[in-house]
């Protein structure tokens, strides 16, 4: 890890305290935050209007972000941008930029590695390496937005490496650091963040009461099945977590987004389907469905075209607002992890196998 303080993660606050501490006047900790967060300044020497000394004194004892673009990857088919990022400490994470009719879309990740150990998912190969910063996590859609300059990012995902409720207070502060009025300025109603279904998360971003759309993935309709493709099913069954969903609307009144992996002949039964109708019966929510993106180290497959119709067919006669979701970058491997995997050996999450076109 560096021993240098991030302080991208810093709020306008702590950088005025800092700099203070510092013996510098407390006006330069807001130029220095609009200079991070407003013009994504990717270097100290950047700020211009700092003095020169000041400049080569944080140079010397800060860093910004800790984050860079090692490799990136654009579509032909449809100009999603697959990226490898640096992080601290020689880590790579993985993030995509979708392009969407109703803007671009940023995915990133949460964390180096995850621990949920569901098995149809490869993040968990490896386990959980470490969380990553607040700072990281903003260097990632920042070193993305000046890679896109000037075209822009409407839309950020949690969806990418990582469960982000495994993160919570560093994505707590990312959240607000991202959405911060002098900075970067992006509504949380352009963010999306996406759980594996940790309850107690689920409880406390509740009461953050943060305007985001949560996407929980359920991916089975009994607990036997959940419990055994997704461990976090063994200590919350599927009422503890519908409970917590429940209580999320009715804290936030921002309507729940469910994801359904397609796994062949695991969930994917007419069955599965009458019984999924019967579980969202009642909640205020929105259901995608994404056909499992197979990988070679889990023994599971992804159902036909023609069963996945029938499947979605199903759900929409029994009354459920679903959408299938569209695949992109199908030419650059755009599955979170496949990248990962040709840099470090070892293959990353599968969460986001298939990206929506719709939040």
């Amino acid at each position: 890890m560096s021993a240098k303080t991030d302080l991208l993660g810093l709020t306008p606050e702590e950088l005025e305290a800092l700099l203070k501490g510092l013996g510098e006047p407390g006006y330069r900790a807001e130029q220095i935050f609009g200079w991070l967060h407003g013009k994504l300044a990717a270097s100290f020497d950047e700020m211009t209007n700092l003095p020169g000394p000041l400049r080569t004194r944080l140079k010397e004892t800060f860093e910004i972000g800790g984050v860079n673009i090692q490799k990136r990857l654009v579509s032909s088919i449809d100009g999603t941008v697959k990226y490898l990022y640096g992080a601290t400490g020689g880590d790579v994470i993985e993030g995509a930029l979708m392009r969407h009719r109703h803007g671009n879309s940023l995915c990133i990740s949460s964390q180096v590695g995850c621990r949920m150990a569901c098995a149809f998912c490869a993040s968990t190969l490896g386990g959980l390496a470490r969380n990553l910063t607040p700072g990281e996590m903003l260097g990632q859609v920042y070193a993305s937005a000046r890679d896109l300059n000037p075209d822009k990012i409407g839309s950020v995902v949690l969806m990418g490496i990582g469960e982000p409720l495994d993160n919570f207070e560093s994505v707590c502060r990312f959240l607000e650091l991202l959405s911060h009025p002098e900075g970067f300025g992006l509504s949380l109603r352009r963010v999306s963040l996406s759980t594996c279904g940790l309850v107690d998360g689920i409880y406390k971003l509740a009461e953050k009461n943060y305007p985001l759309t949560l996407s929980v993935s359920l991916h089975a309709i009994n607990d036997d099945t959940r419990s055994r493709i997704m461990p976090v099913n063994r200590g919350h069954n599927l009422a503890d977590l519908m409970a917590a969903c429940r209580d999320y609307f009715a804290k936030t009144g921002r309507r729940i987004s469910f994801e359904y992996c397609l796994i062949l002949g695991e969930n994917d039964s007419p069955a599965d389907a009458l019984a999924l109708a019967g579980l969202l019966k009642g909640q205020n929510c929105h259901l995608n469905l994404i056909p499992l993106n197979s990988v070679s180290e889990r023994n599971f497959a992804r159902p036909s075209p023609a069963g996945v119709r029938a499947f979605q067919t199903e759900l929409e006669q029994l009354g459920i607002s679903v959408t299938l979701r569209r695949e992109l970058g199908a030419d650059i491997a755009a599955a979170c992890g496949q990248l990962r995997n040709g840099s470090e050996q070892i293959t990353i999450n599968n969460d986001c196998a298939a990206f929506g076109d719709k939040l």
